[in-house]
């Protein structure tokens, strides 16, 4: 029986702002987060399930994803044996909206993996390396990719970087570029931490969102409506919005030429508003 929250179920992909990782070895764990307001959640097979007990995470994506559930599922690096085991597992599921590739680094780990996945199945070509972030616009590129994500992270482990925002921001502008170059939807950014209260979620997602970047990672689902409010359009913004679109259905006049550009982004934003279903919040 799936218990996913209607707003986010009908959400297209390419618009999510949250995307809720939720560990594989624990399903109790499963209902929770797909039910809150998350746009996307990821069951993760990758880095929070030990390696004694990837196959029995395995038969619980396995189990929920073919009961009724429906979730993206992180998947091991296609340098790991357990690659070819998560995708053999995953194959065919009716459940899977896709899944996110750990450590990818060429754009050919993109293809392969979804020529092993039911055709159309989306990947999302996790960013974790100096070399991965070097490689983003081919992997943005890549037949199959999806959309482009930030491991922060393991990033900062194999750079030797504090998570300093000016630090970051060479990486974060190479995502956001990647995918304009790869005709991507926003490029999603690493997750706060686990601990961070809602000031640090929403002061670190407004970051992510003036770096250009249009989703973040989550790994405590008390987070997701700080990230939500972080990465929408303001209260400022839809006044704004409302007003232009409603002076230009009266027949203002079109002013100068940047009357055409502000009216794309007020529409922009009224479209934003109505897939978050911000206009009545």
């Amino acid at each position: 029986m799936s218990i996913r929250n209607r707003r986010a179920a009908s959400l297209p992909a390419k618009l999510s702002r949250t995307w809720l990782l939720i560990n594989a070895a624990r399903p109790e764990d499963y209902a929770p987060g797909l039910a809150s307001e998350a746009d996307s959640v990821i069951i993760d097979l990758e880095a929070s399930v030990p390696d004694e007990k990837k196959d029995e995470a395995r038969g619980h994506v396995v189990d929920a994803l073919s009961g009724g559930m429906t979730a993206w599922v992180r998947i091991s690096g296609t340098g790991t044996d357990d690659w070819a085991e998560d995708l053999e597992a995953l194959s065919g599921l009716n459940g899977l909206r896709g899944v996110m590739l750990a450590m990818t680094e060429e754009p050919e780990q993109v293809t392969y993996t979804a020529m092993r996945l039911r055709a159309g199945t989306p990947v999302l070509a996790l960013l974790e390396t100096a070399v991965g972030v070097e490689n983003a616009n081919n992997v943005a590129k890549a037949p199959g990719t999806f959309r482009l994500a930030f491991g922060t992270n393991d990033f900062r482990k194999d750079v030797g970087v504090s998570d300093d925002p000016m630090a970051m921001a060479y990486a974060r502008s190479k995502l956001v570029m990647a995918s304009r170059v790869g005709k991507l939807p926003g490029a999603i950014d690493g997750p706060p931490l686990a601990t961070d209260d809602d000031d640090a979620v929403l002061a670190g997602s407004a970051h992510t969102a003036s770096m250009g970047m249009t989703g973040r990672l989550c790994l405590n689902r008390n987070q997701v409506d700080a990230i939500n409010r972080a990465m929408s359009p303001s209260e400022d913004e839809l006044e704004w919005a409302r007003e232009l679109l409603y002076a230009h259905a009266q027949g203002a006049a079109v002013g100068d030429g940047s009357y055409l550009p502000r009216l794309a982004r007020a529409q922009k934003i009224a479209d934003l508003a109505d897939s978050y279903g911000l206009w009545n919040a």
